[in-house]
């Protein structure tokens, strides 16, 4: 199991790159931050851009794979992104992964662009072709495409991506549909557990929830074709998770829960001061000295 860190872009530069380099001093496998203009509870407080962001990580570090978690088609066009993605592969020398996502109607950046919050059923329409549309571009050096929600007319992607046959794409999905773009175009898979997020969910339900979510990818593989060890399964833990960075210790119990029900990327959120994901950000050197090793042989 790899271990990553999860930083969101509140912090001026000259604090958050601080963070981005101890995570990598620290050992930890990824680091990974939000793509949103604005989040949730913290829609009024101090907030910066994903994409420049991650430019400066990309120079800023030299071993960590960094990446969104995750890019939606809320305010993104799949050419433009597929340029930037590329950019920051280049700039990296092929750490970056691309974490994508429909687009939730809570986090607030839905409808900041004028349009409005689009029916499940729509939404899932939009992330269907945004996905496609994504893999073909990171793909080809010139694409061509003309859809329900995207076009794209003789896109050009030249030189293309630093990693062979392109940079990974990390696709969250809680349902069928989503399973089945995961098995067709993911490198890897992502869920923060259940999809309802206006209830709470005891660590356990939280569990459960991810356990049938694990196994409605493994059937989407085999309608696919494909060999479901063949994609990487990232869980990004939340409060209902359960008390992940309680100590070094009870992140190894957690870790060793979650291995057995095949996941294979634990990703942590750093610790904040207050409010959500609030808590004391020594614990990650405790992690990073005490358990990451044992959690690596998992």
């Amino acid at each position: 199991m790899r271990v990553g860190v999860m930083i969101l872009p509140e912090r001026r530069w000259r604090e958050s790159v601080l963070r981005w380099r101890a995570a990598e001093r620290l050992g930890f496998d990824s680091a990974w931050t939000y793509d949103h203009l604005w989040w949730r509870s913290l829609r009024d407080e101090p907030w910066f851009s994903a994409i420049p962001l991650l430019a400066a990580v990309a120079a800023s570090t030299e071993r960590i794979r960094f990446g969104t978690m995750v890019t939606s088609p809320n305010f993104r066009h799949p050419v433009v992104l597929a340029k930037d993605a590329i950019t920051l592969d280049d700039i990296s020398g092929g750490r970056f992964a691309l974490g994508v996502g429909a687009g939730s109607t809570g986090a607030g950046d839905a409808t900041v662009l004028g349009g409005e919050i689009l029916s499940a059923p729509d939404r899932a329409a939009r992330f269907s072709e945004f996905v496609a549309l994504l893999d073909t571009l990171l793909e080809q050096d010139v694409t061509s495409y003309q859809g329900r929600h995207f076009s794209a007319v003789e896109a050009r992607m030249i030189p293309g991506c630093v990693q062979s046959p392109r940079l990974p794409l990390a696709i969250a999905a809680t349902g069928p549909r989503g399973f089945d773009l995961a098995a067709r175009h993911g490198d890897a898979w992502v869920t923060s557990g259940p999809a309802d997020f206006s209830r709470s969910y005891t660590p356990d339900q939280f569990h459960a929830a991810v356990l049938a979510q694990v196994d409605g990818l493994q059937r989407a593989c085999a309608r696919a074709g494909r060999d479901p060890a063949s994609i990487e399964r990232i869980l990004v833990t939340t409060d209902m998770t359960g008390d992940v960075l309680r100590s070094a210790e009870h992140f190894v119990t957690v870790a060793e829960r979650y291995a057995k029900c095949g996941i294979t990327h634990l990703v942590v959120h750093w610790p904040r001061e207050n409010g959500v994901f609030a808590g004391d950000p020594n614990v990650l050197e405790d992690i990073s000295r005490e358990a990451l090793l044992h959690v690596h042989s998992l």
